[in-house]
């Protein structure tokens, strides 16, 4: 009953083919249409100037070379992709091999319906598993009603990404400042700003970046327990206890204290990254998804990135996960292709161009930003300290944190009625995995 239910309601988030997805099902080739047999068809939705995007090029030379088949690649955005693969996959149109997002709402679904193929025999051959950290290989695995964190090998990433912190470093020497080591330093730096009349955090109440500093917060006063239960379901949350409360409370009182603007309930991410871009804020907790822009936008004055102080546990996962539709037609060809990514130098390509390769040689990461942000994430990984993201757990849940943290903030709500109110969603939504 239990995996009824949740196809019905996760159908709602993955179904409805548009018009173009019904053209894109109608027009696409069936696999393996070479004279020979031999073609990989291959779908992403990374940009060609990214790093991954880049990284996956140069492998697609590699594997043309050293196989002898053709790669059929077909561009998709992610929506086209989140929108119809649900139908696609089902099908003689599924590709062999295709980008997808982690998490349970998507890959694990997918898992969980029979669509995308178990692939633990290849990662076991190819030895995948030895080049992942643990929290790398939650998201890549899931159980059989598609909870990440499970025994069956679903996917497959070759970068990750975290959450941390931001620093304008000029603005801090033109404040007598250190970059902060612990959180009380994090804290005495905060009120320094504020006292010279700074609006020390670029924050954003609108979209993600509010939700995000309210988890590692929680983070901060939590451990690999409260992380099992928030994530994988192994206990009941409580949403009025300690970790939580500590996070809501110190949030409120941010917002208080000038730590963040008074009018952050209205701010989106991009206005957030822009103010740090400009030089208006000296802080910026967010993901390692803006490094790259940062370094092409953020050059007027010198910065850096380091994991949140005083916290072993960060937000952060793997990237999204190549994976195998159970109706691929060359199955053994994307396993290649897979292992090909992982190799070194398509690694180094990753981390030369502002991603975060998961098996790199740090020798070959000439870029020292480059290698100061893979430095970083690679210590996250040493204490298996990635936590995922706040509003995985259910689907919609995401909307929920923004309208209850902005309650908060707005003072329409107190700490107890926010998680309260976040607590009731959390139950509600996750009640089919439990």
């Amino acid at each position: 009953m239990a995996r009824t239910n949740r196809r019905t309601k996760l159908l709602a988030g993955l179904a409805g083919l548009t018009a173009a997805g019904v053209a894109l099902v109608g027009c696409a080739p069936s696999g393996g249409d070479e004279e020979d047999g031999q073609s990989l068809r291959l779908w992403h939705y990374e940009g060609a100037d990214s790093a991954m995007g880049k990284a996956w090029a140069e492998a697609i030379t590699i594997f043309e070379e050293e196989t002898g088949a053709t790669v059929e690649f077909e561009e998709k955005s992610f929506e086209q992709i989140q929108k119809t693969a649900s139908q696609v996959l089902d099908t003689d149109a599924a590709p062999d091999l295709m980008e997808f997002n982690k998490g349970n709402a998507t890959a694990g679904f997918l898992a969980s319906t029979g669509l995308i193929a178990d692939i633990s025999d290849a990662v076991d051959e190819y030895g995948w598993a030895d080049k992942l950290a643990p929290s790398l290989q939650t998201t890549a695995k899931y159980s059989d009603d598609g909870v990440m964190g499970g025994d069956t090998w679903y996917g497959v990433p070759n970068y990750g990404e975290f959450v941390g912190v931001y620093y304008n470093k000029d603005a801090f020497a033109d404040a007598g400042l250190e970059i902060p080591t612990t959180y009380d330093e994090f804290v005495d730096v905060l009120d320094a700003f504020v006292a010279k009349g700074i609006t020390p955090l670029a924050e954003a109440g609108a979209e993600y970046p509010l939700g995000q500093l309210w988890y590692q917060l929680a983070l901060r006063e939590g451990d690999r327990g409260f992380v099992d239960d928030y994530q994988l379901y192994k206990n009941p949350v409580d949403w009025q206890g300690p970790v939580i409360t500590s996070a809501t409370e110190t949030l409120a009182e941010y917002v208080d204290k000038g730590y963040i603007a008074d009018d952050v309930s209205s701010i989106k991410a991009e206005d957030a990254g822009v103010s740090f871009i400009n030089g208006t804020a000296p802080i910026f907790v967010s993901g390692s998804w803006w490094f790259g822009r940062f370094v092409a936008e953020a050059t007027g004055f010198d910065w850096t990135m380091t994991a949140f102080p005083g916290a072993d546990l960060s937000l952060g996962s793997s990237g999204n996960l190549w994976v195998v539709p159970e109706n691929a037609a060359n199955k053994e060809l994307a396993y290649e292709f897979i292992d090909i990514t992982m190799r070194p130098e398509i690694q180094a390509i990753i981390g030369n161009n502002g991603g975060l390769p998961v098996a790199a040689d740090p020798a070959d990461i000439t870029d020292e930003k480059s290698s100061e942000l893979i430095g970083t994430f690679n210590g996250i990984l040493e204490k298996d300290g990635l936590a995922f993201y706040p509003d995985w757990p259910a689907p919609g849940f995401y909307d929920v944190i923004v309208q209850q943290l902005q309650g908060l903030i707005t003072g329409v709500e107190d700490v107890q009625a926010t998680n309260e109110g976040l607590g009731e969603a959390y139950d509600e939504g996750t009640a089919d995995f439990r």
